[in-house]
């Protein structure tokens, strides 16, 4: 049995997600944009309404929850990430379907740090709501005037003020925002600018009716504004919140940042195997249909070098993101971060590429809207900013190789 074996539980839930995809996830793909495009954009979708309910009755639900953020298995199915990898891949491979499992971004990383970081209330009042999918949330953290590769630049303010909190700050890509379910946010802002770089930090529960709160603009991706979900320029202007809503503590904004960003890439990584997957497959299917200078493309050189490519690339992202999972579960999300970073900027570059491959093989096909195809690739572009981008992970990767062959790159530095 090797690292990467799966477990008998772990193959048990996989076969019933591959039918339960096979049976409602991809028949109702038109069916959800159909949905989605009558009438309002930003209300709920009664079809996931519909798909919930079967799945958690299947015991689909609340897979993501590793038991290092659960360790008495009080709210998730207490799978590692090990096990939870392909699950993930499965569900990534149509962008909306992860919802349906209640395993969908921001609400698994945000769901995640209420369990790992919340109080008892702050878990009674948001935690079993997320879990039971009665309610949504978002993550606010970027800001639109700093570069938010480095979280310590983050201009917004929570200051204390009595028994509450008062917040001020303009955020943008604030994923989860535009849902009409959406109740609270997770908000990431300064609490004490004079404090150590990394110290200064805090995040706080912030309910999204709060006066103050208000929802400025749904900035779009390549012209798309993934709605029901959305990704929302907000403003917060003298929010007043409870100070009993402060996670963890004032000064521990970046410490949980780093601890919910963590799984939150390699269940991105995760979802873009996925992608990568069926965009080949779109490929291959599209490559024995379609006939060019008297042969089907597939009979073309060029184009079984594409399906080559693409194949050998896919197995190489899925390998690394299964050690980085492993050594997660085995070692901690700390000592993983060299390979969460490496995955981080492979997953996604790897993504674009075989996605871009399908599409010229589609051809005009390809960049409209009678494909997936459009749509993948503007969201594997964006995973090469989201949770960090490409030059900041490459950054960790390089340090940590570094740190192993024993160079100190502080000394070198001040030669």
């Amino acid at each position: 049995m090797t690292m990467f074996d799966t477990t008998p539980r772990a193959g048990e839930l996989r076969e019933r997600l591959l039918k339960f995809m096979d049976e409602h996830i991809y028949p109702n793909e038109a069916e959800f944009h159909r949905q989605v495009n009558t009438g309002d954009r930003w209300a709920h979708v009664p079809l996931l309404d519909d798909l919930k309910p079967r799945a958690r009755a299947q015991g689909l639900w609340n897979l993501f929850l590793p038991p290092a953020s659960d360790p008495q298995g009080r709210f998730g199915a207490g799978l590692s990430n090990l096990e939870y990898a392909g699950l993930c891949e499965i569900m990534g491979r149509v962008w909306w379907a992860p919802e349906v499992f209640n395993c969908s971004a921001p609400d698994t990383g945000n769901m995640e740090v209420i369990a790992r970081y919340g109080t008892p209330e702050q878990q009674e009042q948001w935690l079993l709501p997320l879990l039971n999918g009665d309610i949504r949330s978002a993550f606010s953290m970027t800001e639109p005037q700093v570069a938010s590769s480095d979280a310590t630049n983050i201009e917004a303010q929570i200051v204390r003020d009595g028994d509450d909190y008062v917040i001020n700050g303009r955020k943008w890509w604030t994923s989860g925002a535009g849902d009409s379910r959406c109740r609270v946010s997770i908000f990431m802002g300064k609490t004490d600018p004079h404090a150590e770089r990394h110290l200064q930090q805090s995040m706080i529960l912030v309910p999204l009716d709060a006066p103050g709160v208000k929802v400025e603009r749904a900035l779009q991706v390549f012209g798309f504004d993934d709605a029901p979900h959305g990704h929302m320029e907000m403003s917060f202007e003298n929010v007043r919140v409870p100070a009993s809503n402060m996670l963890l503590g004032e000064g521990r904004g970046f410490e949980i940042a780093q601890g919910r960003l963590g799984p939150g890439r390699i269940h991105h990584c995760m979802r873009l195997v996925g992608q990568a997957e069926r965009a080949l497959e779109l490929m291959i299917r599209r490559s024995t249909r379609r006939v060019a200078f008297g042969k089907p493309l597939a009979a073309h050189q060029h184009t079984r070098e594409l399906i080559a490519q693409s194949r050998m690339e896919i197995d190489q992202a899925r390998l690394l993101t299964l050690k980085a999972a492993h050594m997660m579960d085995t070692v901690g999300n700390k000592a993983a971060r060299g390979e969460i970073a490496a995955i981080k900027v492979v997953a996604p570059n790897m993504a674009l590429r075989v996605i871009d491959r399908a599409i010229q093989v589609y051809g005009g096909e390809g960049v409209c809207q009678d494909t997936p195809l459009p749509m993948m690739y503007a969201q594997a572009r964006t995973l090469r900013l989201a949770d960090g981008p490409d030059i900041v992970h490459a950054e960790t990767v390089a340090k940590e190789e570094l740190r192993r062959q024993g160079v100190d790159l502080r000394a070198l530095s001040r030669r």
